[in-house]
């Protein structure tokens, strides 16, 4: 199976390393500055059961703008929305152990955070996933955000769909 490829603004195909490389000049292009490295995934219901999976990897130059790239997976039968959001989180969570783990070959970068973030919130549905998503995230040693914080899963990748 061919690696999953992520797309840029700028219509470029990259594999893991390379994203983290664009990652990497983004933040040496300014490097007094403070970044976030940050992991999102939403979905959305393609037909009766299906569903489409956007995976965002975004750097965000804090105060000053930031670059994204995503990735669309078309996966199978999803029969109910818990399914569908622990989906979401184990897709970040695979992509946020390989991001970080290209991340700290370079340690001349070292200004920035990491985070991963749910498309979860106190409102609606998701609601009674939260402490069970939440800890997933947390027992796998990464920071997550949730709605309304968690921008890179409710409005990057959301966006991509």
């Amino acid at each position: 199976m061919p690696p999953l490829l992520f797309n840029s603004s700028f219509g470029l195909k990259l594999n893991v390393p390379d994203v983290v490389g664009e990652i990497i000049r983004f933040i040496k292009d300014e490097p007094k500055r403070s970044y976030k490295v940050i992991i999102g995934t939403d979905s959305e219901q393609v037909g009766e059961r299906d569903a489409d999976f956007v995976t965002a990897v975004v750097v965000h130059r804090l105060g000053n703008g930031g670059r994204y790239f995503w990735r669309r997976l078309e996966l199978g039968k999803f029969y109910n929305l818990r399914d569908r959001i622990i989906r979401e989180v184990m897709l970040s969570l695979e992509v946020a152990q390989q991001v970080l783990g290209e991340l700290k070959k370079e340690p001349s970068v070292s200004n920035w955070d990491f985070e991963i973030h749910a498309d979860i919130g106190e409102n609606g549905a998701t609601k009674v996933l939260i402490q069970e998503v939440v800890g997933m995230i947390r027992a796998n040693n990464f920071a997550v955000k949730t709605k309304p914080e968690s921008y890179a899963a409710t409005k990057v990748a959301d966006r991509c769909i």
